[in-house]
């Protein structure tokens, strides 16, 4: 059959479409910015039709009507990460974290570990050989229409069209809404934070000419932006693009030019930002998208000579374990890619796995390095695959060094208030362990 007559065959209104799911299916959402907003809200529509249906996400930068408390019962949400839309919603145990890499997420559910029922994603118009664009999430996207038996897209004009492996056959999908609406955004982060600045800049003393880099969104990202400045040949292997780099881009300090894998590309799993940089994207054969199993591989990562991964954390000890989800044993946030990424720089050549974080939270009364993690706080990343670790008072290269060695780089890039105090709480911990005092063999 011609694929124009698929596509009008199947073209229904929302009502129609979202009237096919039942209770207790699992509707695996598109991610971040392209997730389908007017199908989920014609979905909540039938909250009273409905009961125990579980919607799976990964990261939400929407405002998660679903995840209120009114639809308890009704709706389940149980996501990769958590986020501002949602959080409140794990905490409270209306929801449920996936605890899972990135990059393994489409295993899970080709494998049937995470169930896909329904798969509600977003694209652009068909092209004149019948094919749909992912737009702005590529990640997951093909492995949830694949494994769905039922697949409804809502067709966005709005949503920008992305090259990279981000077609989808208008065959492949059984439904089709049409409704024209700006996909999720965030806003620039315009604030200057003093803090932040001296973390970016510590950080750039790390970077060279012709590196590769990670990085995800937020203040300490923004800030290692500006200065970059005087860098060449910069490129860009990561899972989220964001506005932050466009500026370096436009520039021509990032050109891709030295990448040993995809030369002059920036290659992503997922777009997220402003409407410039959707505009931006689109059709701009610069930037690809590929399957989140691809761009956070670490075989594939390691491929990138000079590669830098750039984490962010909530805690590190002075073991150099690092907390990046939890605040003790209460979800904050999630895996992501983190480990992926660390992985990857470090097996590939020349690279370098960097964790950032400030010194201190709570307005300068916590230390964010501690001795040791409190009772229940799962380790993120372990001592063993972490190299860099940064704050705004320096740098510290653990790599190499032994538990006492790493103590004393991690105290020295500590806040000056809580020296003493880990110093103190260093010693006591040698003494239980019945070892010696100090931070030298004698």
């Amino acid at each position: 059959m011609d694929w124009k007559q698929i596509y009008q065959d199947r073209t229904v209104e929302a009502r129609e479409a979202v009237g096919m799911i039942q209770s207790r299916d699992e509707i695996f959402l598109g991610h971040a910015a392209a997730e389908p907003r007017y199908l989920v809200r014609k979905l909540l529509e039938r909250k009273d039709e409905l009961q125990g249906v579980r919607l799976v996400q990964g990261l939400n930068i929407g405002d998660a009507p679903y995840a209120a408390p009114e639809y308890e019962g009704h709706f389940i949400v149980e996501t990769f990460f958590a986020a501002n839309g949602n959080r409140e919603c794990l905490q409270a145990g209306r929801g449920a974290l996936l605890p899972m890499h990135f990059y393994a997420q489409p295993r899970a559910i080709r494998e049937g570990k995470v169930g896909c029922d329904v798969a509600m994603i977003s694209c652009t118009l068909p092209d004149e050989a019948g094919y749909v664009n992912m737009g702005l999430s590529c990640d997951q996207t093909r492995v949830i229409v694949e494994k769905a038996k039922l697949t409804i897209a809502q067709v966005n004009e709005r949503m920008p069209y992305v090259c990279g492996d981000t077609m989808i056959h208008v065959s492949e999908i059984d439904r089709f809404v049409h409704y024209d609406e700006e996909p999720y955004q965030i806003p620039l982060l315009n604030r200057d934070d003093p803090v932040a600045e001296q973390i970016g800049y510590n950080i750039s003393t790390l970077i060279r000419d012709g590196d590769t880099i990670q990085m995800g969104q937020g203040t300490i990202p923004n800030a290692i932006l500006k200065f970059l400045t005087d860098k060449k040949d910069l490129g860009i292997h990561t899972e989220v693009f964001s506005d932050n780099v466009l500026p370096l881009i436009k520039s021509g300090v990032i050109n891709g030019a030295a990448k040993t894998l995809h030369n002059r590309k920036i290659v992503a799993t997922f777009i997220q930002g402003t409407r410039d940089l959707y505009d931006f994207v689109d059709h701009n054969n610069m930037i690809r998208l590929f399957p989140v199993d691809y761009t956070n591989s670490v075989g594939i990562i390691s491929k990138n000579d000079n590669m830098v991964a750039i984490c962010s954390a909530l805690q590190v000890d002075l073991m150099g374990q690092v907390n990046a989800d939890y605040m003790g044993s209460t979800v904050f946030s999630g895996v992501g890619g983190q480990l992926d990424y660390m992985r990857g720089a470090e097996e590939a050549k020349n690279g370098r796995p960097i964790i950032a974080l400030p010194s201190t939270a709570k307005k300068g009364t916590v230390s964010r390095i501690v001795a040791q993690f409190e009772a229940g706080t799962p380790v993120t990343a372990s001592r063993h695959e972490v190299h860099y670790i940064v704050t705004e008072y320096g740098v510290a290269e653990i790599f190499g060094l032994t538990l006492r060695e790493r103590a004393r780089a991690l105290i020295d890039i500590a806040h000056p208030d809580f020296r003493e105090q880990l110093e103190r709480e260093f010693d006591d911990s040698l003494r239980k362990a019945g070892m010696k005092n100090g931070f030298t063999i004698v």
